[in-house]
Parts: C-alpha cells; structure tokens; sequence
C-alpha cells in the first residue's frame, strides 16, 4: 500500500517506468523556504491584544523610538513649552476654555502617535523618560511593581518590556533625567482628556506673574 504522506511521479526510461518520491512541500508547490520561514521563531514583540489599551505593534515601535531619543524630545519638549508659554497672552486673550478644544484634538493625535498617549492630563514624560507610565497595565505613576520579571517584562503582558524599565532607560539619556526619581501624585481622574499642555501653561504664567509681583 501507498504511503499516503508522499506523492510519486513516474518517467519514462530504458528499462520501463521509474518512481520518484517527492516530499507533500514539493508535490503542493510550497517551498522550502517558504516552510523554514513559517518555523522560524517570532522574536519581535508583538502586542498581546488582551489588555484594556488595546496596544498595537506601530504604536509600539514609535513608543520604543521616543524612549531611544529621549535626549532629543527632550531639548524639543522645552522650546516647545517656552513658546506656548510665549503665546499665554493670546490664549488668555481668546480664552483658556476656547481654546481647550481645538489643542485637545493637535495634543491627544500628536501625542497619541508619539507616546500611545491616555490624555490624563497630567503629562509627566519629561519625568519618565519619554515612556508615559500610563500605558502601564496597571497605570503605575512611581515605579514599577514587585512583579517585573526577570527579564526586564511586564508581570500582566510577558512579551512587553515593562514600561517602567523602558522609563528608567530613558532618563539615563536626559539631561534631568533624575527627575525620575520625584514621587508623582495619583492621577486626578478629574482632569482626564483635558489638555496638559494649556494646563501647564497657565500654572507657568501664574507662576510667572506671581514671582514679578514678589519682586516689585
């Protein structure tokens, strides 16, 4: 009987018909590369998809790139602060809550594809190493947990760094990177999807008036 695993062929010679064994790959049309790269082992990280964010393997590479130029984001973080600290006239002009809106909508999209942004509202990757600690299964603002594995993964997604190992690499490359090491208040669920940008405008403008007032 037939080895049902294996196809022949029959060609014509000097001494009649001659069998030929081919493998089931070679009888489909299905090579052997094709079949070595289907086994090879997938070691780039890709998203469980199992977590309430929802990660996905783009957002993650541009995250891990972010934390990589962090020195970079960092000097363009304070220009950009300087210059929006520039324009608080013009926001208070037209009016913070005017305003609120359309910054909202350039903030949440920018920092959204930078950092896999949540929209807290209360922004602190100039803290942590350009790695927003929200993105956190367990939304963790000082620190990682006692459940970081060996490896450096997270304890709820094992095939993702944690994100607070990612933070502390981060800050290594900035200039306050020691900034880290500040203890962060909880998250006030009040200002979610507000704009932190405006946010810390305003406080930097009170501020700024308040120490011209002290020194007049």
């Amino acid at each position: 009987m037939a080895d049902p695993a294996l196809s022949s062929t029959t060609a014509a010679g000097p001494g009649g018909s001659q069998t030929e064994k081919l493998p089931p790959a070679a009888a489909s049309g299905v090579t052997q590369a094709t079949i070595v790269k289907k086994a090879a082992p997938k070691t780039d990280y890709k998203p469980a998809d199992v977590s309430p964010q929802r990660r996905v393997q783009r957002r993650y590479a541009v995250r891990l790139w972010s934390v990589r130029h962090s020195r970079f984001l960092e000097w363009f973080y304070a220009r950009f602060a300087d210059t929006f600290l520039a324009l608080h006239p013009l926001w208070k002009a037209i009016g913070y809550g005017r305003v609120e809106g359309p910054v909202k909508f350039i903030e949440k999209r920018v920092k959204g594809f930078m950092f896999d942004c949540r929209m807290c509202g209360q922004c602190v990757l100039s803290s942590t190493g350009m790695s927003c600690p929200m993105n956190c299964p367990k939304q963790l603002r000082n620190g990682p947990c006692g459940g970081v594995r060996a490896n450096g993964h997270c304890e709820v997604e094992p095939d993702m760094p944690c994100v607070w190992v990612k933070a502390w690499e981060g800050s290594r490359n900035m200039k306050k990177g020691d900034a880290i090491l500040n203890v962060q208040k909880p998250v006030d669920q009040s200002l979610r999807e507000t704009s932190a940008w405006l946010r810390v405008t305003a406080q930097a403008a009170a501020e700024r008036e308040k120490a011209k007032e002290a020194s007049s």
